[in-house]
């Protein structure tokens, strides 16, 4: 009898594994995003991350020029303990309430996706990159909050930037994974 290797499950790394892709380029002030996080702010700062099947919302209120970003692996996962926000059914969520603690209405709320790269999926509509955009898609959609853009699929990694203070993204792709 064969023994089988557990599948690896990303959702599961810790922080400290990702703090070498940091990349401080700039002396305006930063907050790099780590898989498994959501922030939110109303200082006029820039939030990166970089993604691969992982996806990406950010949310922005033009009128309160207040905004936010989330990181999650999975689409689905428990809903509690440490690595939660890992998770889209939580993690988006969780996005939107924080934003709208900061005072910001869901109908001034913009929305954008990035990430859900499929570099090893042969069906990419079954891919976990895929699954995770689908799931962003569908959560802003029920919560009423247009995509004014996105940036997905493929089959490279990005390193995403937000800027809060307008609103904008930028997007720096890799040429693999």
């Amino acid at each position: 009898m064969r023994e089988t290797s557990p599948k690896f499950n990303p959702a599961v790394l810790p922080a400290e594994f990702m703090k070498s892709f940091q990349q401080v380029d700039s002396d305006e002030p930063r907050h790099f995003l780590y898989p498994g996080q959501v922030f939110v702010t109303r200082d006029p700062i820039t939030i990166s991350t970089i993604l691969g099947s992982c996806a990406a919302i950010c949310l922005w209120d033009r009128h309160k020029r207040v905004g936010g970003m989330n990181h999650y692996l999975l689409p689905e996962g428990l809903s509690d303990g440490p690595n939660r926000l890992r998770y889209g059914n939580v993690a988006n969520p969780e996005l939107l309430e924080q934003v709208l603690a900061l005072g910001c209405e869901t109908r001034n709320l913009q929305a954008k996706i990035f990430g859900g790269s499929s570099a090893f999926a042969v069906d990419l509509s079954q891919s976990v990159g895929s699954r995770n955009v689908e799931f962003a898609e569908s959560f802003l959609r029920s919560a009423g909050i247009p995509v004014v853009e996105r940036e997905v699929s493929g089959k490279h990694g990005r390193r995403l930037f937000f800027q809060i203070f307008d609103g904008v993204t930028k997007i720096k792709n890799f040429d693999q994974l």
